[in-house]
């Protein structure tokens, strides 16, 4: 951090450093107030020609419950498969060794040994019990603005994250849920023409878990930022 920077800017380091993937949440409740307060604060993030693509619907109390058992029993029996955008083709060079580091750390934190299938597949469907969070959220596009109107919504996910963790809520982004984007739909019953772009599970951490033990690293700006002068 620069010893120079405005008190602002300390203040959004410090979002920023102290914001992690909580893989572990107490049964406690968000209130509703605080939930609309970090709702309203998300709510100024950019977007293109400000049409704010994103609509979040958020799932909490029985229907958090019906929602979990549900993508639960989906993605262990493998059914119901099927994301509205196209995963990812293959991870390669930088982008694969961060996500092994990423995957190994977690592992580890859990006591999931290398070369253990069975116990990696299921820290993996913990992703569908939302780790335990008493709230999800599923963020959708509209299908008209496409790609655009994806990215507008991975925006308004960094600066909803940014708020919650402002308001000391933990929280998870995940790609996961969007596998089974019609399912999620219908339980939450969101217009089927929309597009799932991730959810969120949310809710207050539970320090005392392995899970949450760790921080992933960072690289450094020489190897994502080139400046052009000449």
């Amino acid at each position: 951090m620069n010893p120079s920077a405005t008190g602002e800017a300390a203040a959004l380091d410090k979002l920023l450093s102290e914001r992690h993937s909580c893989r572990a949440f107490l049964p406690q409740a968000v209130d509703v107030a605080v939930q609309k307060s970090f709702l309203a604060m998300a709510q100024k993030a950019s977007s293109w020609c400000n049409s704010q693509a994103w609509q979040v619907a958020i799932a909490s109390g029985a229907a958090v419950e019906r929602f979990r058992e549900a993508m639960y029993n989906a993605a262990r029996d493998g059914t119901q498969r099927g994301a509205d955008f196209p995963f990812p083709k293959e991870y390669t060079g930088p982008y694969l060794a961060r996500r092994r580091e990423c995957g190994f750390q977690l592992y580890n934190a859990v006591g999931v040994e290398r070369g253990d299938k069975a116990g990696g597949a299921r820290q993996a469907l913990e992703n569908f019990r939302l780790f335990g969070a008493p709230h999800v959220a599923i963020l959708t596009s509209d299908p008209g603005l496409d790609v655009y109107g994806a990215v507008d919504v991975g925006g308004y996910v960094q600066v909803l994250l940014l708020a919650m963790q402002a308001h000391g809520v933990a929280a998870i982004p995940q790609a996961a849920l969007a596998s089974h984007s019609a399912l999620a739909k219908s339980l939450l019953g969101i217009d089927p023409a929309r597009k799932v772009v991730c959810g969120i599970s949310f809710g207050y951490e539970d320090t005392s878990h392995p899970a949450n033990s760790y921080r992933t690293s960072r690289a450094g700006l020489d190897e994502v930022v080139t400046w052009v002068n000449d």
